[in-house]
């Protein structure tokens, strides 16, 4: 197995600097596409041939260096007794929403069973993959806003009101979320993936004071839990703000979004391994104007102990795929020897 991601996530620098992208399987992907205008996107989730498949083609199409599992972060809503729907063209709907303490109950513990495709998939993956495969989940903060919002959200106004309002019922929701984070991401590891990586989409939308009480205690517990298990990735866009208080959590890697000078974060975040972080949209600009960005991080992401190269968010539907395994080659080949003789 090429291990150039793994040692990266352990702190050591591989001959070159590993790269995968978030949403590396999806859309843009003519061969995506195809599948897409047979099977809805739940049905592709749940079909473990599919779901590997689809998994399967940024490895053999762009010779990214790791495999993301292909799924949704909100998969495990449905096994705890809600209902998930893809709208086309309005994103995901979570029904029925819980919006107060009393509507808790609404939610049952985490049925594994129930999302047994997830695993089967894994084990299929691992037959046929030459590069590490990573898993992931939602952190139980972001599980929260789509379940009180009933999908995504601008302005997030019944979360912070049910924080605001019932922060005692608020714990109590992220106590049942943590709990089944910890068993899914759990249950992944025991199925074989190599690494997983926590989604904290929306933890942007807190203060520091309310990320401090709402949402890192049970990042921490998570944390704990998986200690000494896979390589852990924490991924939180948009919190520059944040930093001080991400920086305390005992993750293997920070990822990074476009916002976050990649030399300042090497400082911020102790010089420890880091993930990130190309505008997602730069990708859509001229040939040399992406590869020189791409050069830039490349150079400045040399200040961390590793780093590991990926965009500050998913690929965007509009990238070319040609435009990509550019950036992959180019990222492979480059050496930062003939930068230092320069």
């Amino acid at each position: 197995m090429r291990d150039a991601f793994l040692k990266a996530c352990k702190g050591v620098r591989p001959p070159y600097t590993p790269v995968w992208f978030m949403r590396q399987a999806g859309r843009y992907m003519p061969e995506y596409q195809k599948i897409r205008q047979k099977y809805d996107f739940l049905t592709m989730c749940k079909t473990p041939e599919i779901a590997a498949e689809v998994t399967m083609q940024p490895i053999k199409i762009l010779d990214v260096d790791a495999a993301i599992l292909f799924s949704d972060i909100l998969i495990p809503l449905e096994a705890m007794g809600l209902k998930v729907e893809f709208i086309n063209d309005k994103g995901p709907e979570v029904s029925p929403p819980v919006r107060t303490g009393s509507e808790l109950k609404i939610l049952r513990p985490l049925e594994l069973p129930a999302i047994d495709f997830v695993f089967k998939t894994i084990k299929i993956l691992l037959k046929e993959l030459d590069v590490p495969l990573i898993g992931f989940s939602a952190s139980p903060f972001t599980l929260a806003t789509y379940l009180i919002e009933g999908g995504s959200s601008k302005d997030f106004i019944n979360t912070k009101r049910f924080i605001f309002s019932e922060p005692e019922n608020f714990h109590n929701l992220m106590e049942i979320l943590t709990d089944a984070t910890m068993q899914y991401l759990l249950e992944q590891i025991k199925a074989g993936v190599h690494a997983v990586q926590i989604f904290d989409t929306w933890a942007g939308i807190l203060s520091p004071y309310d990320y401090a009480i709402f949402c890192k205690p049970y990042l921490k517990k998570i944390i704990e839990k998986l200690s000494s298990t896979v390589p852990l990735i924490y991924f939180c866009p948009n919190t520059s703000g944040l930093i001080n208080h991400i920086k305390d959590l005992e993750v293997d890697v920070f990822s990074l979004d476009w916002r976050v000078d990649i030399k300042e974060a090497c400082l911020n975040f102790d010089y420890r391994p880091l993930q990130g972080n190309l505008d997602p949209l730069v990708l859509l600009g001229r040939e040399d104007e992406v590869l020189k960005r791409v050069k830039t991080i490349l150079i400045d992401g040399r200040c961390a102990k590793s780093h590991i190269f990926n965009l500050g968010h998913g690929v965007n539907i509009n990238t070319s795929v040609d435009v990509l395994k550019k950036v992959v080659d180019f990222i492979h080949e480059f050496r930062f020897e003939e930068v230092n003789r320069a």
